[in-house]
């Protein structure tokens, strides 16, 4: 019981925390709609299991036992932060008809912007790792294992759903968009930083 709660504790916190995952579902839900941000959500959640399925079949052991591979991650990561950061910067200013569903980008796109996004997050892959490595024994199951994965997608998935519904609302969407180049700076600035100091 004390791991269960270890683990859901750790996850939600770590969840809710700004960084990468939560500027991007951020930008696609005000600049393209609810179904661009609940999409680019599912992305980031089944990603998560990215993560996961490593941890849980002993690939981490490669990633400690060869630092090099876990850096190439981190580097791979972070240039694609810096260039999503941008593109958010330079992002051209778009006129939204907000009683029209999104039409700006593909279902395939929004999924694989959340998807890269959190598959190349080293934040992620830090708190999987360090959360099984710690909080999780030799005698906990593989299946037991396996639902504290479900529980880490599932509350993804909750958490970034809920700011999708959230920024994509009519009249916070039009208020947003109507100072959308400021909030594309900004979250741009924001991204190429954590970019830039996951590189350093």
């Amino acid at each position: 019981m004390d791991e269960l709660i270890a683990v859901m504790s750790i996850t939600v916190l770590a969840v809710i925390s700004p960084g990468s995952d939560f500027a991007m579902v951020s930008r696609n839900s005000y600049l393209y709609g609810k179904k661009a941000g609940m999409l680019t959500a599912i992305g980031i959640a089944t990603a998560v299991w990215v993560h996961v399925f490593y941890t849980v079949f002993g690939v981490s052991i490669l990633l400690i036992t060869f630092p090099i591979l876990f850096h190439f991650i981190k580097i791979l990561g972070a240039c694609y932060l810096i260039y999503i950061g941008i593109q958010t910067y330079r992002h051209p200013v778009i006129q939204v008809n907000l009683q029209l569903t999104d039409t700006l980008l593909t279902s395939m796109s929004d999924f694989k912007i959340g998807f890269i996004t959190n598959a190349f997050n080293p934040k992620t892959t830090l708190f999987v790792l360090s959360t099984f490595t710690q909080m999780v024994n030799a005698k906990t199951s593989l299946w037991i294992q396996l639902g504290y994965g479900a529980f880490m997608s599932l509350t993804h998935l909750i958490w970034f759903a809920l700011v999708a519904l959230l920024l994509s609302q009519t009249a916070i969407r039009h208020l947003l968009l109507a100072k959308q180049i400021y909030i594309n700076r900004i979250i741009g600035v924001i991204l190429v930083v954590l970019g830039s100091l996951l590189l350093i």
